[in-house]
């Protein structure tokens, strides 16, 4: 395990194999830590990380507010998860890098390529997650945290956070902050102490920037629309991967290549290889 400390927060990563760089932000919403890749949902049976990391230099790390990175309590905005992967290739001396999102890490990757278009050299997007349903169960998620916060305070949710190993996403109670307060004391006493009235201010604002839009949320489709940059855009099929929010991020980039393949269809024969024919063509 390798750590880095990015604008201030620690950063959790691992990088695995040779050749050229290719950033990987990890699935899983929320909780999108670098282990996801192996196994979470589908990116358990793909086995993409043993595929692409004999020809790549694979970067995965544990995003902001997951698994071992830290946090901070501020309006998250994708701005900032493009932050923490463009310095973690400065840390790790990449001036330019494929990029690979799955799930929410495709509007990480999409927002990385517009704050900094000049250190992208492709993009992946696999899975994206989007549509009516997602954008509708994050905002419940997310309220359903704020609702407890002013039914019960943030020191019991410091306290129900360190009673269970949930993540945010099987108990919302507990807030996306969840594995700072278990993984750092000093974080979970200074949350404890927050102004409530602050506190919920936040998190509107994060409803707000993250998930407003009922496709893919991160940047504005006109700034989308003026990249120059290859992207390979991969479908999902499900009420959190909308295949309508695959065919918005290939309308919406102009030098898209879409793999029109079903996810019965995409396997750990057919997917690595498909990737791997893109990045190599670039």
């Amino acid at each position: 395990m390798e750590m880095a400390t990015i604008d201030g927060i620690n950063t959790r990563y691992e990088v695995e194999g040779d050749g050229p760089p290719l950033l990987m932000y990890s699935p899983g919403g929320f909780d999108s830590s670098l282990e996801n890749w192996k196994s979470f949902s589908i990116y358990a049976r793909l086995n993409l990380l043993k595929h692409l990391s004999k020809t790549y230099t694979c970067i995965t790390f544990d995003r902001r507010e997951s698994g071992l990175s830290g946090g901070r309590v501020e309006i998250i905005r994708w701005e900032n998860y493009a932050a923490q992967g463009k310095g973690l290739l400065e840390h790790l001396g990449f001036p330019r890098a494929h990029l690979m999102g799955g799930c929410v890490g495709c509007s990480s990757v999409a927002a990385l390529a517009v704050a900094h278009p000049e250190v992208v050299l492709s993009m992946v997007l696999f899975s994206p997650a989007g549509g009516v349903k997602y954008r509708i169960s994050q905002h419940a998620r997310l309220n359903q945290h704020m609702a407890y916060v002013a039914g019960n305070g943030l020191e019991k949710v410091v306290a129900l956070a360190n009673s269970h190993s949930k993540s945010f996403t099987q108990d919302p109670r507990i807030g996306p902050w969840a594995t700072v307060i278990r993984t750092d004391p000093k974080f979970a006493q200074s949350y404890a102490n927050l102004n409530v009235d602050r506190y919920q201010t936040i998190m509107t604002g994060i409803v707000r920037s993250l998930f407003s839009r009922d496709t893919v949320p991160g940047p504005e489709p006109e700034a989308l629309m003026m990249l120059d940059i290859p992207a390979l855009v991969v479908p999902g099929q499900d009420s959190s991967h909308a295949p309508s929010a695959a065919r918005y991020l290939q309308e919406c980039l102009p030098r898209s290549q879409f793999w029109d393949v079903p996810v019965s269809e995409q396997t750990e024969e057919t997917a690595p290889a498909r990737i791997l024919e893109f990045l190599d063509s670039v």
